[in-house]
């Protein structure tokens, strides 16, 4: 009787010390695996600030994009504020977190690279394969690397990042303007009255030519900037062309398919990224996926013209 109540109290203890063992096995949720985490301390801290903690904890599919303490302080060094006013700031605050959450659970051998992935507060960004790396992209084209991926908890994935990333918060029309190389681009495009137009919800791709391609075309056509900017017609149908409905980056461009513009003409784009319009003249897209609020621009290097 006494060997038989031992062998079951030690199985009794093996039970128990293998209960015990199972949070290793069952991770908490995403905010509790974060509070574990030392460099995750001030996104808690910023996450209860927003009043997101419940959202983050619920049973669900999420993956967050999870920003390291020195993510964080070298973010308030770029905008110039203490911890203090940006936890303070709960709409910018609510509107920064949600940009790094996803509503699904995205491991990082399924990104969809190179393409938009939109977060649970609308804002998108994209994220490339740089080498080893996966890159983010952001709304304000700055870019954040993952550092660690796929730390598993029980309502989801988080994948830490060393740098916060930031919701667009330009149009097209307000990035132009913020670009020296796009000067010509943006009196043309406010000579033809679409600045308005080019700054609504959209989304627009903007195939946008540099000051060089203006030049060029000036040249080609023997008219001076101001003749041309005097042709709203003109200026008009051509500018129209470069626009194309939807938000398109450059992982998602046909490939030597037809290309249906908000002008109604059409253009193509080889492998190489060489668009070839409808008068057979060539451009190169020379830099891609510029994001906006509102759509996406793509750099060309030669004013695209629609059929004559």
């Amino acid at each position: 009787m006494l060997r038989w109540i031992t062998g079951t109290l030690g199985v009794l203890l093996l039970a128990l010390a293998a209960g015990c063992g199972g949070s290793d096995d069952h991770p908490g949720n995403i905010v509790e695996v974060a509070q574990s985490d030392t460099r995750f301390s001030i996104l808690v801290e910023a996450v209860q600030a927003a009043e997101l903690t419940t959202a983050l904890s619920d049973q669900g599919t999420l993956t967050v994009f999870a920003p390291t303490n020195d993510a964080f302080a070298a973010l308030l060094a770029e905008l110039g504020v203490t911890k203090d006013q940006l936890l303070a700031n709960k709409p910018l605050l609510t509107a920064v977190l949600k940009y790094h959450v996803l509503g699904s659970v995205v491991r990082s051998g399924d990104v969809p690279v190179g393409k938009a992935i939109t977060s649970i507060g609308g804002g998108v960004f994209k994220i490339d394969k740089v080498g080893a790396d996966l890159v983010i992209n952001d709304g304000r084209n700055r870019k954040s690397k993952i550092i660690q991926a796929n730390v598993e908890a029980s309502n989801g994935v988080i994948h830490a990042i060393d740098k916060v990333i930031l919701p667009a918060d330009k149009t097209v029309v307000e990035t132009a303007i913020a670009t020296p190389d796009f000067s010509i681009l943006v009196e043309a495009v406010v000579a033809a009255g679409l600045a308005d137009t080019l700054s609504g919800p959209g989304p627009f791709t903007v195939f946008a030519p540099t000051n060089e391609a203006f030049a060029s075309l000036l040249a080609e056509l023997g008219v001076t900037k101001a003749q041309l900017l005097a042709d709203t017609a003109l200026l008009t149908k051509v500018l129209t062309y470069h626009v194309v409905p939807g938000m398109v980056l450059k992982a998602g461009v046909p490939i030597n398919a037809p290309i249906t513009t908000v002008e109604g003409g059409t253009f193509t784009v080889s492998p190489t990224l060489v668009i070839t319009d409808q008068r057979g003249r060539q451009s190169s897209i020379v830099a891609a996926d510029v994001l906006a609020s509102n759509g996406v621009i793509h750099v060309i290097d030669k004013v695209i013209l629609p059929a004559p």
